[in-house]
């Protein structure tokens, strides 16, 4: 436990402090991942309604700083390194989810809000092209005061063009404040921001957690497709390869059979199909029928096959097939291998 807990137990502590402290301590014990969000400018009608969506996967506590730090710095084993992000107005929240799934789900709940004069603008502001629905009046005139593009056409007032009123940073006037919340524009966005979570002994800030998930899997699948790969065409077995890497050299022998002419059952009927074809060929180059027996006279020679292809696992995955296609190498290695062995067969 750190000399800050220890100097904090000799203090006396109101016993309501201590009730609050053993509270916020068998909280943090509880779920699997604990995290520190930021409160400040949420409306306590919106905040009640994010602690009622999150029900079922994530709690919400709040108390105050300095009673989560001293819970904190109770339960030790590393959490205590959240007491660094708690500051302002904030709160704990806990789950069962892994850091990724609760950070996702806080984004995911954000909610578009206004924003008040005096407030700085998350991100520029734009007043979007469109008939705003006023009648002809005064508003035409504070619209363009803020920098709109207003005109009145067709009994009513209209923004003609979307217009750029503010940039990011800069704060909110009391004119613009008022037209953007008497065309219902909310230009900010709300919600729990995770400031810091701990789980399984590490302590994850947002910007680790802010991952592609889609991207992440298809790199993922990339890195077992190109793994897959290397074990094949290194011949390395392994419970995911042994079904190609078989069919591969039940593959290879067959090319080699065929190639050295070897007169084995299995190949018979490919050997006897290629002999026939030779035959057929010859037969269509030889202009003099009479030279022919009956049955090769006005034979077309058989149209080119393709070159025999390794033969492959059929279960094998599309990505796995696709990232085998790449390696040329050990195609080559075959090409020697059927060569020598055609020569030693004759």
């Amino acid at each position: 436990m750190s000399s800050s807990a220890e100097e904090r137990k000799t203090e006396t502590i109101p016993e309501w402090k201590r009730e609050e402290v053993a509270e916020l301590t068998e909280f943090v014990g509880s779920y699997d991942a604990v995290g520190v969000v930021d409160l400040t400018g949420i409306p306590s009608r919106q905040l009640q309604d994010m602690r009622r969506d999150l029900y079922g996967q994530a709690e919400l506590r709040m108390s105050r700083n300095t009673l989560i730090q001293r819970a904190l710095d109770e339960v030790d084993a590393g959490i205590e390194d959240l007491g660094q992000f708690v500051s302002g107005h904030v709160g704990l929240i806990g789950t069962d989810d892994n850091p990724f799934g609760l950070y996702k789900q806080l984004e995911a709940s954000k909610t578009s809000a206004p924003i008040a004069a005096g407030e700085v603008a998350p991100n520029d502001i734009v007043i979007p092209e469109g008939d705003t629905g006023v009648d002809p009046g005064p508003f035409v005139g504070e619209l363009q005061q803020v920098g709109a593009d207003a005109r009145i056409q067709d009994g009513s007032i209209q923004v003609l063009s979307d217009s750029h009123v503010l940039d990011a940073g800069e704060v909110v006037s009391n004119e613009l404040a008022g037209v953007l919340g008497e065309l219902g524009i909310e230009p900010k966005e709300v919600g729990l921001d995770l400031r810091a979570v701990f789980a399984d002994g590490v302590l994850f800030e947002p910007e680790e957690l802010a991952i592609d998930v889609d991207e992440y899997r298809a790199d993922v699948q990339s890195a077992a497709a190109a793994a897959r790969n290397l074990s094949v065409n290194a011949a390395y077995p392994t419970a995911r390869t042994a079904g190609t890497l078989l069919g591969k050299a039940a593959g290879d022998a067959k090319a080699v059979g065929l190639f050295a002419a070897i007169e084995d059952e299995e190949l018979m009927p490919d050997l006897m199909a290629r002999a026939d074809a030779q035959l057929r060929s010859l037969a269509a180059a030889i202009d003099d029928d009479e030279a022919l027996p009956e049955e090769l006279r006005g034979v077309e020679a058989p149209a080119a096959e393709p070159a025999a292809e390794e033969e492959t696992d059929e279960s094998s995955d599309d990505e796995d097939t696709e990232a085998e296609s790449d390696d040329t190498d050990t195609d080559d290695d075959d090409g020697d291998g059927a060569e020598g062995l055609g020569a030693m067969f004759g």
